[in-house]
């Protein structure tokens, strides 16, 4: 039961803020490097770094710089990096079989940065539109998006990054029944301990636009993704989906965009157990990065709040490509 307050001027609530010392005590939400990870994008190439115009500040990185970030990520006490690859035109096809490919971007990747941040969890996306010719995170037959038979390249993309030593699997595609498909195979291979991060709330959301160019995925993408990916109008059916991937084995579930689903956050959080991630996806940062820069907003500022905001909602942690930034004012 909650003790009702005494009336003013018994009640000043703004006692409790008058100095930086007494709002640091009663603070009732923190952010700390521990709650980031910094999603990289991968190209082919040595010693190569291309921007991804809609995304300024964010980079294309060939392995051998990717490993940097990931090294500098790691010393700034972030746990994690999520890895995104942009494959080249020529290796993509109608089935995404690129995704196989045990010496693919991702798995190379992957193998890379264990060698050298051997404690870095890496986190790998599963979905078939960095590697199909359509865009489409599965398999399209006489012209649907099919469930099953996505799910069985799904588990084998889910395989071999596994075998090339990802600690995360981390499945995108919003494909009914994939992870506990994922799971089952990777118990069986011996990967009880790989954990599972599900995109449970994946939303049809217009914000991902600046992320498809960064994995060449806009001018590949033929229709749109609204028959798997969740409408935007719904709330009681994210908590369907994100119960169903627990059930399924779901280590942590994903709610995708972040923001603009303060609300699905905050529900999740405070109904389920497991925790809840946030992606503060590519369009959230862009308009962020442009307002600033025409000084409509403080950049470092406006940043910081919006990512305390999903810890406030009840999010673990923050994919968010303003990472490292977050992570050095943090620790100033």
């Amino acid at each position: 039961m909650t003790t009702p307050m005494p009336a003013f001027p018994r009640s000043r609530p703004r006692r409790l803020r008058q100095n930086a010392k007494i709002r640091g005590m009663v603070r009732e939400h923190e952010l700390g490097p521990s709650n980031l990870i910094l999603p990289l994008f991968v190209i082919e190439g040595r010693g190569l770094t291309e921007e991804v115009r809609s995304m300024p500040g964010v980079l294309r990185h060939s392995i051998d710089g990717m490993v940097e970030q990931a090294r500098q990520a790691h010393d700034l006490g972030i746990p994690a990096v999520a890895l995104f690859p942009n494959t080249p035109p020529e290796k993509r096809d109608e089935r995404g079989e690129e995704a196989l490919n045990p010496d693919n971007l991702v798995c190379r990747a992957t193998r890379a940065i264990k060698d050298a941040v051997p404690d870095l969890l890496v986190i790998c996306d599963v979905a078939l539109d960095p590697y199909t010719d359509h865009g489409h995170d599965g398999l399209i037959e006489d012209g649907v998006v099919v469930n099953d038979a996505s799910i069985e390249m799904l588990v084998g993309q889910s395989l071999n990054q596994y075998r090339a030593g990802c600690d995360i699997i981390a499945p995108s595609d919003m494909m009914d029944g994939r992870v506990v498909a994922i799971r089952d195979a990777l118990d069986a291979e011996g990967g009880q301990d790989c954990m599972i991060m599900s995109y449970a709330a994946k939303y049809a959301s217009c914000f991902y636009g600046p992320f498809r160019d960064a994995v060449g995925a806009s001018s590949q993408l033929k229709g749109d993704k609204k028959t798997y990916q969740m409408d935007p109008a719904n709330s009681d059916e994210a908590m369907r989906e994100i119960a169903s991937d627990i059930a399924e084995g779901a280590d942590m579930v994903m709610v995708k965009p972040g923001m603009p689903y303060l609300d699905i956050i905050a529900r999740a959080s405070s109904r389920f157990e497991t925790p809840v991630f946030a992606y503060q996806v590519s369009g959230e940062y862009a308009m962020i990065e442009w307002a600033a820069a025409s000084g409509a907003l403080d950049r470092k500022k406006a940043h910081m709040e919006a990512l305390l905001c999903f810890r406030r909602a009840g999010a673990s942690g923050i994919l968010t490509y303003f990472a490292k930034d977050a992570a050095q004012l943090l620790r100033a």
